[in-house]
């Protein structure tokens, strides 16, 4: 059981969004490379990071931003937002990210997604985002008809390291993760699913090691880590002590 604290870049500072809108932006370090060093002393394994701006335009926005993350940490880098083309993929890999997400490519490009799983094992994952059961794209700003499960089908053989599935109702609120939800994505394939959207506090992580959600490989935890909701401490050494703690 992972959890991944989640580093939101909007106009080069680290924001949470609530419900996945640009204008409910709340800035809560101007310093992302400080944050992401803040995260690896607590004791994090991994960090997961998003362009928020490239989400919304196609493109790598925040690109200096994430390379100050990189320079500044040790563990290992998941990367999402404005990656749309096998290209910017190698790019980042190049630069030291080590899994690049791709949400919108899945959907627009599943052969992108797949080719690229062929070319880099391990190094990439899809990210699933759902309103009502129903796939988001473009930064969250279109839905289409895909439900989850089906998207998440469609690469159950291609390689995939890693399905991120968010809850967007959820998303920056602060009501708990819908691991209901993420857990009967699991059951739906074989590819790692990692729950993301609302996590909420200790009873989250509680939730995370029961039997029923063990087949989890983790979670995305953003706003209860920065409000102080959530003890990185506290949580961590919770999932030590259940044994499920995994490392890179």
């Amino acid at each position: 059981m992972i959890l991944f604290p989640a580093i939101d870049l909007k106009d080069g500072q680290c924001v949470r969004l609530r419900q996945g809108e640009m204008a409910e932006a709340t800035v809560f370090n101007t310093d992302p490379a400080a944050q992401a060093r803040a995260f690896e002393e607590a004791g994090f394994d991994w960090l997961h990071v998003v362009d928020l701006n490239g989400a919304f335009e196609g493109k790598p926005v925040n690109a200096a931003a994430v390379e100050a993350i990189l320079a500044a940490v040790h563990i290992p880098v998941q990367l999402g937002g404005g990656i749309r083309d096998l290209d910017t993929v190698v790019a980042w890999l190049d630069k030291g990210v080590d899994r690049v997400i791709l949400g919108t490519a899945a959907v627009r490009d599943p052969k992108l997604v797949k080719e690229a799983a062929r070319d880099f094992p391990s190094c990439i994952a899809v990210g699933i985002d759902a309103r009502d059961g129903k796939v988001a794209i473009e930064g969250w700003a279109e839905t289409s008809e895909i439900a989850a499960i089906d998207l998440a089908q469609r690469f159950e053989d291609a390689g995939v390291a890693a399905i991120i599935h968010t809850d967007i109702a959820r998303d920056g609120v602060l009501k708990g993760l819908n691991l209901d939800g993420s857990a009967e994505l699991a059951r739906a394939v074989s590819i790692p699913v990692i729950a993301s959207g609302g996590f909420a506090g200790i009873d989250d992580v509680k939730r995370l090691i029961e039997p029923r959600y063990r087949m989890l490989e983790g979670a995305i935890v953003g706003r209860a880590l920065y409000d102080g909701s959530l003890d990185a401490r506290a949580a961590l050494q919770l999932i030590a002590a259940s044994g499920l703690a995994k490392h890179p």
